[in-house]
């Protein structure tokens, strides 16, 4: 009979808090996370279907499908990641050939990331966007001749195949299974999650200014998934956002980068960028009061543009802080902001590095409010301008997030001009009690800010990736 060693056997019995309880029910805490209701865009369908891509999965949904009944506007962020997963190199093709114009779904497994698997991945991710694409033709001649409508991503273990043949033979069941209530949405959002504690969905609605789309309300919604490997190298994780306003191709491509980069790519749970980080947009104009609408443009100056820049931004920042608030093994929710800073460029970089710092992180988890380590990470951010930082205009301070209950106390100073302040220790530990809390960096140095979002390190991240894949 084989033997365990009593730390390995330590590891399996070990309590997990904060992670995904064994019976997939949502940890009471994370509850108020997942909405109840929602408005969800015209002309889009989705679901959740179940195919067993892991043997370890008996019965959760693991293949989403989401689907636009009319051809849409594509654009996607990608991994920066040397080492690209199938799917991201098989959704890149699809956009380039089709110039990010009339794309109808994007097909999506979990439990296996088919990244770093050769040719034969290559030709799995190829196969699930063919296989996709063809539920819409239903025996049709094809609409072009520009190839697959349909982007393809995986989410999951690094370095197995995939369970190829399932998941085509699930495909068809998908595009069954389509709908646009909010059991559907809810039920494809499970459908993308790994070590996720909860689904990840929100949906919104707004207006565009201009004369043209006068009195027309419009829908996005969204949904994402991550809860480990997280830090921006372009954005991080999964995320599909669709919208029935009208949007080119250039514009959706300008706006998506743009919200990306203050949003998925403003968060950080451990620092570390996956293979197969992809977050696409779909825009099909089904809520347009006419044929004749004209689509936004890609055009910073258009009113419309930046009015849906606006939403877009606001939208994926929302949607991106629930991934740190899911963050593995997480007990605190952090923004910290850097203000006064020369560039924005330097604001983030030092936001970036306090936001990674295992030794800031794990105070944090300590409920220690000790300064110095973020100090200390400002102090050695890599690339930022010579007279970014100057010690003698530095302020560090804590302040209550709206939720806490000590925020009738204020603000906690702990870094005035570069002069430390006798910190209260007892107010401290009432502000550290709290699941919210925001750091504020002022530089001092200039008039440019920017937010960054993480969260703590606790002893649950490291037993959680300890044993990962077993």
């Amino acid at each position: 009979m084989a033997s365990h060693s009593p730390a390995r056997s330590m590891m399996r019995t070990f309590i997990r808090n904060y992670s995904a309880p064994v019976d997939s029910s949502i940890p009471a805490n994370k509850v108020k996370y997942v909405p109840t209701s929602g408005t969800y865009p015209k002309g889009f369908r989705v679901s959740g279907t179940y195919v067993g891509v892991k043997a370890s999965n008996t019965s959760k949904p693991d293949l989403a499908f989401i689907t636009s009944d009319t051809p849409a506007s594509a654009a996607a962020v990608f991994t920066t990641n040397k080492f690209q997963a199938a799917p991201v190199q098989i959704s890149k093709s699809v956009l380039q050939a089709r110039g990010g114009a009339n794309l109808r779904g994007i097909i999506i497994n979990s439990g296996c990331a088919n990244a770093v698997t050769g040719k034969g991945g290559m030709d799995d991710a190829q196969a699930m966007s063919d296989t996709a694409t063809a539920q819409f033709q239903q025996g049709a001649q094809p609409e072009d001749n520009l190839g697959s409508t349909s982007l393809v991503m995986s989410t999951g273990v690094i370095g197995q195949r995939l369970p190829i043949k399932k998941i085509l033979a699930g495909i068809p069941t998908a595009y069954s299974n389509l709908d646009n209530d909010h059991n559907a949405w809810l039920t494809t959002a499970k459908a993308i999650c790994t070590t996720d504690t909860f689904p990840k969905l929100l949906s919104t609605t707004f207006t565009l200014p201009s004369t043209a789309h006068k009195g027309t309300r419009y829908t996005l919604a969204g949904m994402t998934k991550g809860a480990g490997m997280i830090h921006p190298n372009m954005a991080t994780l999964l995320g599909i956002l669709c919208t029935d306003a009208p949007v080119s191709p250039g514009a959706a491509q300008s706006l998506l980068t743009d919200a990306v980069n203050k949003s998925f790519n403003s968060i950080s749970i451990d620092g570390d960028t996956s293979t197969n980080d992809t977050v696409a947009l779909l825009a099909n104009g089904a809520a347009s009061p006419s044929p004749d609408t004209p689509a936004i443009a890609d055009d910073a100056s258009n009113e419309d543009y930046a009015a849906m820049s606006s939403v877009l931004t606001s939208f994926a920042q929302r949607l991106s802080q629930l991934v740190v608030r899911d963050g593995e093994g997480a007990t605190k929710f952090v923004q910290v902001t850097v203000r006064h800073a020369p560039s924005h460029a330097d604001a983030k970089a030092i936001a970036s590095t306090i936001a990674r710092s295992p030794l800031v992180k794990t105070a944090l988890y300590g409920k220690d409010a000790n300064w110095g380590r973020i100090l200390c990470a400002i102090g050695y951010t890599p690339g930022i301008s010579p007279d970014a930082v100057v010690p003698s205009k530095t302020n560090v301070s804590f302040v209550p997030a709206e939720t806490s209950k000590s925020k009738d106390e204020g603000v906690l100073d702990l870094l005035v001009n570069g002069e430390p302040e006798a910190v209260d220790e007892d107010r401290a530990a009432r502000l550290l009690e709290d699941e919210d809390l925001e750091i504020v960096v002022d530089l001092g140095t200039g008039d440019e800010e920017a937010k960054y979002w993480f969260c703590d390190f606790s002893h649950e991240y490291v037993t959680i990736n300890g044993d990962y894949r077993t």
